[in-house]
């Protein structure tokens, strides 16, 4: 079984002090971020103030986002990672060939590559079956840079979406955890953060990335299977255990492995017992 992963918080590399509320957040992962939070005269000491904080808090879990691999900083991000107990993952921005991705993994971490941009979203199937990659996350924001989208439109929703799709697939083809969609910018606007990951949650993600701890428990509340959905998975569940058969009719539909599986996931993911009695 995959790491819950419905929320990844970013917090500045350049802000070492936020990291630990950004750990106290409630976030399921806290990304320390050395790209596009860190201005380009502060890489070397962003990633000094990373170093430093790595050292004094090693019983701690972060993912850090390195720069990419065009950059003059992308080595010097995966040496200040390797061997460091308290990274649990590292995050490949602009993520678009194997080489890049293979060339990542030699740290020993495990890998979430973000997809995009246009050569990123073409090359998901070789990103995805990378060994050492964990999961994918989609960068929503910069992909419709590099296509040239026109923001919050109809038509930049269906190219989205499109690219939404291909990461999902790419991702489960390669029995990678479950994807993160990508950012939602309006930290205030409440109620769009929560169409918007419920509908992330319906497409098949795993999570978003997040940009502040005020989106987290929305994004919680969001991913979080409600009465109904839960009754259903332990009447399902139970029901299977009960008669041991493999195929059974519940409510007057036919439930059979795949419907019993998406029943223990929605236990999972509410933190119940998917195999009660077993």
């Amino acid at each position: 079984m995959h790491a819950v992963v419905r929320t990844a918080l970013f917090v500045p590399a350049s802000r070492p002090e936020r990291i630990p509320k950004a750990l106290a957040s409630g976030a399921d992962a806290v990304i320390v971020d050395l790209e596009d939070a860190v201005e380009h005269l502060a890489k070397d000491s962003a990633r000094e103030a990373l170093c430093d904080f790595l050292g004094t808090h090693p019983q701690a879990r972060v993912w850090v986002r390195i720069n990419d691999a065009s950059t003059p900083w992308h080595d010097a991000d995966l040496k200040a990672c390797r061997g460091k107990p308290a990274v649990a993952g590292l995050l490949l921005p602009k993520a678009e060939s194997l080489a890049q991705v293979r060339h990542a993994a030699q740290s020993g971490l495990p890998i979430i590559p973000i997809l995009e941009t246009a050569r990123g979203v073409l090359n998901a199937a070789e990103v995805a079956a990378t060994p050492g990659v964990e999961r994918l996350a989609f960068g929503s924001l910069d992909y419709g840079l590099d296509l040239g989208l026109t923001p919050d439109t109809p038509g930049a929703d269906t190219v989205l979406d499109h690219a939404r799709v291909q990461v999902l697939l790419h991702g489960s083809a390669a029995g990678l955890a479950p994807a993160l969609d990508g950012v939602f910018p309006g930290v205030q606007d409440t109620a769009g953060l929560a169409r918007a990951a419920a509908r992330a949650k319906q497409m098949g993600f795993g999570g978003m990335l997040c940009i502040h701890p005020s989106q987290v428990p929305v994004i919680h509340g969001a991913f979080a299977p409600d009465e109904a959905e839960l009754g259903w998975a332990r009447r399902v569940v139970a029901a299977h255990r009960d008669s041991g058969a493999g195929t059974f009719m519940l409510d007057g539909k036919m439930v059979d492995a795949p419907v019993i599986a998406r029943a223990r996931t929605v236990l999972a993911r509410a933190g119940e017992d998917a195999h009660p009695g077993s």
